[in-house]
């Protein structure tokens, strides 16, 4: 035991099991927040009143939700639902007021995006508890009203798209769809430069006339195609065993997958290049899987993690793949509606790759 005690504190690759714990509870703990808070909401008001703006500000004081973006005609806001800009879009039509001076309960529409189930019930409770209160303002002398039901209200009508059944499974399984595939692929390409080093072929590797990235990308090319076969049995059984059908183009989900693929891939060379063993190499890579759970927008919504936590977010690869996932599967957003999580993923992998064979090369020397 005396022994075994000593080499667990001189092995640095063991040290670290001491501190990881303590430091995941402190991060993890602040971030996760079941709460549903600040859902980015659009608006379109075509009334523009004081009535109208009255309702906005209403709505914007909640705690819950949180008007971000104005769009000038209903289509524009359901365009921005489709690309996930928001998940929720209010629309206000002419004559909005005029119909609440006349003493009439005027209409309002707030259409949820149903694919994030845990928080579209909350947003639509808040919405019509807002609506509820909200034609007190209305200017109009007490005795013109018989009594308090009377009072004309804001009649907020909701409307789920995407999911409007609420099914937990569109939501999670696309999600987990994404996280499966990471833990995965980067599994396989740390296990495989690893494994080499323990059996000693790889040193055999060294000798050839082959440059380190002619190396790593050869390496790497049997995993991708493996990869892309699995992505497409996990895609068939969330079809065909979850009911999860895909909504947008199949073509623009493989060609995404594959950039996420090429990423995760990517990562595991560089847990390649610091893990000696295929343990460590495991530990590693479960060390990632934790983050990409909790901060990926997985199972909690990201405007419900704390601000200084929030940057912590767009390193995790996985954010910008479950969004992808949940656009094309769940809204049928179309590739363009999803460049900016292409652009990232593209970046990451230009980054990750370049440090892994950096790292290699490094090694190597």
């Amino acid at each position: 035991a005396y022994k075994e005690l000593l080499h667990v504190l001189r092995d640095p690759s063991t040290r670290f099991v001491f501190v990881i714990p303590i430091f995941q509870l402190i991060l993890f703990g602040y971030a996760i927040n079941l709460e549903v808070v600040d859902v980015p909401v659009g608006i379109t008001d075509l009334d523009e009143s004081i009535e109208s703006r009255e309702l906005r500000t209403a709505m914007d004081n909640t705690d819950t939700l949180h008007l971000t973006k104005r769009y000038t005609s209903l289509g524009k806001l359901e365009d921005g639902l489709v690309r996930g800009d928001i998940r929720a879009g209010l629309y206000v039509p002419v004559g909005f007021a005029r119909t609440l001076h006349r003493g009439e309960n005027a209409e309002v529409l707030l259409i949820v995006d149903g694919s994030y189930s845990t928080e579209a019930n909350a947003t639509l409770s808040t919405a019509e508890l807002v609506a509820a209160r909200s034609a007190q303002p209305v200017r109009l002398h007490p005795r013109e009203l018989a009594n308090f039901a009377d009072r004309p209200r804001v009649d907020l009508r909701g409307r789920f798209i995407f999911n409007p059944e609420l099914r937990t499974a569109n939501f999670f399984v696309p999600g987990l769809v994404g996280i499966i595939m990471q833990l995965i692929t980067v599994l396989l390409t740390a296990f495989s430069i690893v494994r080499e080093k323990e059996l000693g072929t790889f040193e055999q590797l060294l000798v050839t006339p082959v440059g380190a990235w002619s190396l790593i990308l050869g390496k790497l090319a049997p995993y991708f195609v493996i990869s892309m076969v699995q992505t497409c049995l996990v895609l068939l059984a969330m079809v065909y065993v979850f009911g999860v059908p895909i909504v947008g183009s199949v073509a623009a989900l493989l060609l995404l997958s594959m950039l996420f693929v090429i990423t995760s891939l990517s990562l595991g060379v560089i847990i390649s290049t610091v893990a000696t063993t295929q343990t460590e190499a495991m530990q590693f890579a479960l060390l990632t899987l934790l983050p990409s759970i909790l901060l990926s927008g997985f199972i909690f919504p990201l405007q419900s993690i704390p601000d200084l936590i929030q940057p912590l977010t767009y390193v995790i690869p996985a954010r910008y793949f479950i969004d992808i996932l949940r656009g094309v599967i769940v809204r049928g957003a179309p590739i363009h509606a999803l460049w900016m999580q292409a652009l990232a993923l593209g970046v990451y992998t230009v980054v990750l790759l370049f440090i892994g064979t950096a790292r290699f090369r490094k090694r190597v020397d």
